[in-house]
């Protein structure tokens, strides 16, 4: 998809330099290990599990943005991420299925995903080594892909042989649906990161981390609606609580901060 936007000139292609790369490698490091460790979780633990734990976030980025970029939240920004997180929680209460390796992925995806917003934050106000929103992600991509494929092939790659698969279909394995979901599945993700990342270059990394916390009630209220599972009032609760909390935090951004007087 990259290289077709490019190819067709939709975006214009970047001149690297090498002191981007070196830029850029703390985040495709970062990158790589938070989808990797993501998709762990996601196979040891329920979806909504994953998703309360990831919750998280926005207390990894006030800490990593202080690290990093300086910034020094105030009191009333760090208690209106109280109820954000604890609304995802309450939301996901009665779909958690607790597993260790699903809960420490969870838990470390959120540091190294939070850490390349961060980065990246800091690499999109760099003038020196400044890429658009684009190029950014779409070099973060190419890189990665590069790191993942030999491990891809050495665990996994004769599932992808002809008749490894010739094998499973006779299982019942239906190769063509499994082929046209991947496709669908790479490019909504593809768009989905491609959009994170232009509003990472708009906003604050924890106002992204707010609106990521947002994206997590909407998975959980849709895994219900697609699964048909029962909606209790606690899920209801959780979700009221958590919008709460994204209103609460918008406002208290609003507030600016009263300039201090010397003392004469």
């Amino acid at each position: 998809m990259i290289n077709l936007i490019w190819s067709l000139n939709l975006h214009p292609r970047p001149n690297i330099t090498r002191s981007q790369l070196v830029a850029i490698l703390p985040l495709v490091v970062a990158h790589t290990m938070g989808n990797l460790l993501t998709n762990i979780s996601l196979g040891k633990v329920a979806v909504s599990f994953t998703h309360t734990i990831k919750a998280m976030e926005p207390f990894f980025t006030v800490v990593l943005s202080s690290l990093f970029l300086g910034e020094t939240p105030t009191f009333a920004v760090v208690s209106s991420l109280v109820p954000i997180v604890g609304g995802v929680a309450l939301a996901s209460m009665t779909e958690v299925s607790f597993n260790w390796i699903g809960f420490a992925t969870a838990m470390a995806s959120n540091l190294t995903n939070q850490s390349r917003n961060v980065l990246s934050k800091k690499l999109m106000v760099n003038e020196e080594e400044t890429l658009d929103n684009i190029n950014l992600y779409s070099l973060i991509t190419i890189i990665s892909f590069i790191l993942l494929v030999p491990f891809t092939i050495f665990l996994e790659g004769v599932k992808f042989t002809p008749s490894y698969l010739q094998s499973a279909a006779c299982q019942g394995l239906n190769v063509r649906e499994l082929c046209v979901r991947s496709v669908l599945a790479a490019f909504c993700f593809h768009a989905y990161q491609q959009v994170s990342y232009g509003i990472l270059q708009m906003v604050s990394p924890v106002s992204h981390s707010v609106g990521n916390c947002v994206k997590r009630v909407v998975v959980i209220a849709s895994s219900v609606i697609f699964f048909q599972i029962p909606l209790s009032p606690l899920n209801t609760l959780g979700t009221g609580v958590a919008l709460l909390g994204v209103f609460l935090y918008s406002r208290v951004k609003q507030i600016k901060p009263k300039p201090q007087t010397k003392a004469a």
